[in-house]
């Protein structure tokens, strides 16, 4: 074979693929072919190098080029300028917004320097298609020292000693819950991932699969040699289609390896994995409500005991992860428990995963120890607030957890402090808020996201988390009262102590979280039928000032409603009863004559 002098890895991941990332592969394929290069320069399709901002993302290696917005057009000046002359295009590169320097190594980018990757560790390193590129980064020898030197019992008590917790938003310890599996009697058990990935603004699972599917194959494997189990079952949003795709090869190419399948390594340990497709509901995030829809019911949580580690699929022992949490596993074995759990806090052990979104400058995936700080992750890595706005909160846990303000800004993030503070790990979605967000609207969004999803099953939540969004509707607006302020409080704690489910029991956590952080807000909607961000259409106005309007009729011609009125070169007046307060004219008036109040 010949010698492979360079490598020109390109995020494939959704986000990537999204911006042509794969028409810039065939581009660069088609620049070395024209130069005869493409025997000595590979183009490796990669996964998620988390920095979805700057994308599509093309990295040269051996240098550690990193080239930031490349376009297919790029391809063919990267190839001419970088791979034959070996002068990198400075204009691809990463610009730092406060040196304005040029930056072309990612280890000295502010968004990489606090990270650290171990579930992310191959993500943007390895083909996620070729299994022999995953085995090349020490890939499946954590299976082939479980088998060959551990016993089932050795490898349940490494998971114990670890540390780790499951990061699907519980944090129950991963190890605790295999040895409750491993100790049930029965002649059949399950191994089930959760790939369920619902939370809005959330994609740290789904990039996982679609960059390192062999890490789940292998970590799925690992565990069911420890619990007994010689079955395993992905349950697999359908809505990820190029993350079912590469979990499929996965399976496939390490059942054809031997890696998958009867009698894996010649140990006489027998383990198979099958994916099953999910229609997209976020109850079935819940593990019994997954387990349910596994077998073809309605997908609604089920009360606990027993727990699935007693019954779960088919009332067989089944144990649960979801895809972050197994990602790790193999990294445990292969580095020592001690190692996972000298990482994060005193109960908080290893890293996490975060989707950083909203008004954030490097929106991405990002992976930091536990025990970092949300300042650290939002104004370091996250580069701070877009348009030079203020920080107002950041909602983490997606819709199951709270809005935490700059108070909590240096809280350590582990899994206890997020509670403590009126929020929740969760997976691991983080939306970050500025000053032009309304807090009210911002809850009542996730109780719609809720309400919609909820499976109907218990009264509380089927009916209370509607009432609530009903109340919520009433306050932005302008019809809220007192009365309404007490009862949203009183029905949010109801809900959260009486509900069967975690979807249940968590709904109200945005409510009561900018109850207590953002009151005044609360109260500026029903005491002065004013939304403070300006975001409740029913509680704005456009005004026009006099002094500023030259009556140049521009607001009136753009007016869909007919709501402006008045004479060329005098003030013009808008009829408030006839307002949509759509802003268009606010935006094209050019003399800053109209405000919004």
């Amino acid at each position: 074979m010949p010698e492979i002098k360079m490598h020109l890895l390109v995020c494939c991941g959704t986000g990537c693929i999204s911006s042509q990332s794969d028409r810039i592969v065939e581009s660069l394929k088609t620049a070395l072919k024209n130069r005869n290069l493409q025997d000595e320069v590979k183009v490796v399709l990669s996964g998620c190098f988390g920095f979805c901002e700057k994308g599509p993302i093309v990295k040269v290696a051996p240098d550690n080029t990193f080239y930031v917005q490349v376009r297919p057009e790029d391809a063919q000046e990267i190839v001419d300028e970088h791979v034959l002359k070996g002068r990198k295009v400075q204009r691809l590169l990463y610009v730092d917004p406060e040196t304005e320097e040029h930056i072309a190594d990612s280890k000295h980018m502010g968004f990489y320097k606090k990270q650290m990757r171990i579930a992310l560790r191959n993500c943007g390193f390895i083909d996620p298609e070729n299994i022999n590129e995953y085995i090349a980064q020490g890939g499946y020898q954590a299976l082939g020292k479980a088998l060959s030197e551990m016993t089932p019992k050795d490898v349940v008590e490494e998971m114990k000693k670890s540390g780790l917790r499951g990061r699907g938003g519980g944090g129950f310890p991963t190890g605790l819950k295999w040895d409750f599996a491993a100790k049930q009697q029965a002649g059949t058990k399950y191994v089930i991932c959760n790939a369920d990935e619902g939370d809005p603004g959330a994609f740290m699972d789904r990039s996982i699969l679609e960059g390192d599917p062999h890490s789940v194959v292998e970590a799925m494997a690992i565990c069911g040699y420890a619990i007994g189990a010689q079955k395993g079952m992905v349950y697999i949003r359908a809505e990820y289609p190029l993350a079912v795709k590469r979990l499929r090869k996965a399976i496939d190419d390490a059942r054809e390896t031997g890696l998958l399948g009867e009698d894996i390594l010649g140990t006489g340990f027998s383990f198979d994995i099958e994916l099953r497709y999910g229609a997209g509901a976020f109850v079935c995030g819940e593990e019994t409500a997954l387990i349910r829809s596994l077998e073809g019911e309605r997908g609604e949580p089920t009360s606990k005991p027993p727990f699935p580690a007693e019954k779960g699929f088919w009332d067989k022992p089944s144990n649960v992860n979801n895809v972050e949490t197994f990602a790790n596993v193999p990294v445990i074995l292969t580095k020592g428990a001690d190692w996972f759990a000298s990482i994060g806090t005193e109960k908080s052990k290893g890293t996490k995963v975060f989707a950083l979104a909203g008004k954030v400058n490097n929106v991405g995936l990002v992976e930091v120890p536990m025990g970092t700080t949300l300042r650290e992750v939002i104004f370091d890595i996250g580069g701070g607030i877009r348009d030079g706005k203020k920080f107002k909160a950041v909602q983490t846990g997606g819709p199951s957890g709270g809005c935490l303000t700059s108070k909590h800004l240096d809280t350590p993030i582990d899994f206890d402090n997020l509670v403590a503070a009126g929020s929740m790990m969760g997976s691991g979605g983080m939306i970050v808020l500025d000053e032009d967000n309304c807090m009210v609207s911002v809850a009542k969004f996730y109780l719609e996201f809720t309400v919609d999803e909820s499976c109907g099953k218990c009264a509380p939540c089927r009916v209370g988390n509607k009432r609530l969004h009903e109340i919520l509707e009433k306050i932005t607006q302008g019809h809220g009262t007192e009365e309404d302020l007490a009862l949203l409080r009183s029905l949010a704690q109801t809900i959260k102590d009486t509900s069967l489910c975690g979807l249940g029991q968590t709904a109200p956590n945005p409510v009561l979280s900018t109850l207590d952080n953002f009151w005044d807000e609360y109260e500026a909607h029903v005491r002065e039928k004013r939304c403070p961000s300006g975001k409740c259409k029913a509680l704005l106005s456009f005004v026009i000032d006099p002094e500023k309007c030259k009556g140049c009729t521009l607001c009136t011609r753009v007016c869909p409603v007919g709501a402006i009125t008045g004479k060329v070169r005098e003030p013009h007046l808008i009829a408030q009863e006839t307002c949509i307060k759509c802003g268009a004219c606010a935006s094209a008036c050019k003399f800053d004559a109209i405000a919004k109040k």
